[in-house]
C-alpha cells in the first residue's frame, strides 16, 4: 500500500504529478492511500518517483482534466482516490468512460463538480467588499465557502475589480489583489475584515426601497440565497423584517386607490431662429441654435461651413465626423485630409472654396471609447437640408463639388445615383453647376495598390473643376 500526498489538496497540478507517476509505475487503485483516507494501509510516505515505469500514462481529453480540476476543489476526503480509479479505467481502454452519465464513478464525480460550480456562483455573488478604513481604495471581504474555490473564482474577481486593491479572508485561505499582481496566502478570522463601512447605509436604503413585496417567494429567496450565507450581506439584516411586512404591504398596495398614470409628453422642439441678415455670419450663428432634429443632442456643436463668403466654388460634405465635431471645422480628418493632398497636386488652393456639410451634426453611435460614424436619417438630412439651401443662396456659387452620395442627393435631389452619375455634370435651375464625386473616406476604404487606383480616379473627378474656365481662374 502506498500513501501519496496532495499539497495542497486542491491542487490539479500537484494531484496529476501524483497519478502519474502512480499510472507509470502500474500502481492500481486499491493500493493507493490519498492523504490518509479511508483505505489506510502501510507504506506511508512511499516516493512514487522512484517506481519503476512499467507502463505509458495515457493522454486524457480536456474534459477529464476541467472536471478533475473543478472536483479537486470539492472537501470530499475521498475525492483524489475517485479521480485516480476514473483515470485507471480510462487507461485500460475505456476510453468514453465521461460519456456513460449512469456509471456511479462518473456520476459521483459530476456531482462533487456541480457543488463546485455552485460554491463558485455563490461567492461571486455574496462577497460583499468593505473599505479598510484610513485607507485609499483598499478593501477587505470576508467569505465562508463550502469548498476549496478561493484559488479558482479570486481571478474573476482580479478581472472585475481591476482598478482597486482588495483582499477576500476565508478560514482555510486568502486571496490579495494589488492592482497588478493576484497573491495567495492562509486563512484568516472574520475579525480582521471590517465590519461596516459607510456605504453600507446607503445600500441598505437602496435595497429596502427596490424591495417588491408583492413577488416575494420565500421559498425560491432561500433557494438562491441560502440563510448561512445571510450573515455575510448587509441587506441580509433587513430581510427578516422586510419578509415579515410583506403580506401587509400587499394589502396596502391593493386597497390604494388606482391613479391615472403620469406621462411625461415631450415638449416641441423649438424653432431655429431666422438669420438677422443675409451674411454668413449671421446664418452661422443661427445654425448653432438649430434644434429640428435629436442629433444636437449628442454632437459637441453645430459644424458651419468655412471659406470666402462669395466663394465660386463651394464642396459639400456628407456630414462632419469625429475630428470635425471636436474642431467645429468642415473636412480636417483624414478625409478631408485626403482632399485637401488631392487640391494641391491639381494646383488649387483650399482657402478660396466654401466648405461646408450637407448634414451639420455629427450624427454617430458610441462604440466603447470610440464614436463611429452612422447614417443619418432621411428627417435628419431633411431638417439641414433649409441650411444648405440658405447657404447656396448667400454664396452664390458657379460651381458645387459634392462628396459621396448623400451629400449630392441633397443638392440635386433622392433620385441622383452615384454609381452611373459619378464625374458627371449637373446644372441647377439657378445655373449652378454641380459635379458628384466618391467621399474621400471611399478611397481609404482601399489598400495597397487598389487604393492608388481609387484615389488617382478621385483626382481625375477633382481635375474637371479646372475644365471650367470660368471658375480656373479663381479657384488655382
Amino acid at each position: 500500500m502506498h500513501s501519496v500526498d496532495v499539497d495542497p489538496p486542491w491542487d490539479a497540478d500537484a494531484w496529476r504529478q501524483s497519478a502519474r507517476a502512480a499510472l507509470r509505475a502500474g500502481v492500481p487503485p486499491d493500493a493507493l492511500s490519498w492523504n490518509g483516507e479511508a483505505q489506510g494501509g502501510l507504506g506511508f510516505g512511499s516516493d512514487l518517483s522512484s517506481l519503476p515505469v512499467v507502463r505509458e500514462s495515457p493522454r486524457v481529453s480536456a474534459d477529464f482534466l476541467s472536471l478533475a480540476s473543478a472536483v479537486l476543489c470539492h472537501r470530499d476526503p475521498h475525492r483524489h482516490g475517485l479521480l485516480y480509479r476514473m483515470l485507471w479505467r480510462i487507461s485500460a481502454g475505456e476510453r468514453a468512460l465521461l460519456e456513460r452519465a449512469t456509471d456511479a464513478d462518473v456520476h459521483r464525480a459530476r456531482e462533487l463538480e456541480k457543488s463546485v460550480r455552485r460554491d463558485n456562483h455563490k461567492m461571486k455573488a455574496f462577497v460583499r467588499f468593505r473599505e479598510i478604513p484610513g485607507e485609499a481604495n483598499a478593501f477587505v471581504a470576508w467569505f465562508e465557502p463550502q469548498h476549496y474555490i478561493v484559488d479558482r473564482v479570486a481571478p474573476f474577481f482580479a478581472r472585475r475589480f481591476t482598478g482597486m486593491r482588495w483582499a477576500i479572508l476565508t478560514p482555510y485561505r486568502s486571496a490579495y489583489w494589488n492592482g497588478a499582481l493576484l497573491a495567495f496566502g492562509p486563512g484568516g478570522v472574520r475579525a480582521d475584515a471590517p465590519a461596516d463601512d459607510a456605504q453600507e447605509t446607503l445600500w441598505r436604503t437602496y435595497y429596502a426601497n427596490i424591495f417588491n413585496p408583492a413577488r416575494l417567494n420565500p421559498r425560491m429567496m432561500r433557494q438562491e440565497m441560502p440563510q448561512k450565507y445571510w450573515k455575510l450581506l448587509p441587506e441580509a439584516h433587513l430581510l427578516p423584517d422586510l419578509i415579515r411586512d410583506a403580506g401587509l404591504r400587499v394589502r396596502d398596495m391593493a386597497e390604494r386607490a388606482p391613479e391615472p398614470p403620469r406621462r411625461k409628453i415631450p415638449l416641441p422642439a423649438p424653432a431655429s431662429p431666422d438669420p438677422a441678415d443675409d451674411s454668413l455670419a449671421a446664418l452661422h450663428a443661427a445654425a448653432h441654435q438649430c434644434r429640428r432634429c435629436p442629433l444636437w443632442q449628442p454632437a459637441t456643436q453645430t459644424v458651419t461651413g468655412e471659406g470666402p463668403e462669395h466663394a465660386r466654388a463651394m464642396v459639400v460634405d456628407q456630414q462632419p465626423g469625429d475630428a470635425e465635431d471636436l474642431s467645429g471645422r468642415p473636412l480636417v480628418g483624414a478625409a478631408g485630409k485626403l482632399f485637401t493632398r488631392a487640391l494641391e497636386e491639381l494646383g488649387l488652393d483650399r482657402s478660396t472654396f466654401y466648405l461646408t456639410h450637407a448634414l451639420k451634426h455629427f450624427s454617430f453611435e458610441q462604440r466603447g471609447r470610440f464614436r463611429v460614424a452612422r447614417t443619418p436619417e432621411a428627417s435628419h438630412l431633411q431638417a439641414c437640408r433649409s441650411w444648405l439651401q440658405r447657404e447656396l443662396a448667400t454664396v452664390r456659387p458657379h460651381v458645387v463639388m459634392c462628396l459621396g452620395e448623400i451629400a449630392t442627393q441633397s443638392v440635386l435631389g433622392n433620385d441622383f445615383k452615384l454609381k452611373s452619375q459619378r464625374g458627371l455634370w449637373h446644372t441647377l435651375p439657378n445655373g449652378i453647376r454641380v459635379l458628384a464625386t466618391a467621399h474621400p473616406s471611399w478611397v481609404l476604404r482601399h489598400s495597397g495598390e487598389a487604393q492608388k487606383r481609387a484615389y488617382a480616379r478621385f483626382v481625375g473627378d477633382l481635375r474637371l473643376l479646372l475644365e471650367e474656365e470660368e471658375v480656373q481662374g479663381n479657384i488655382s
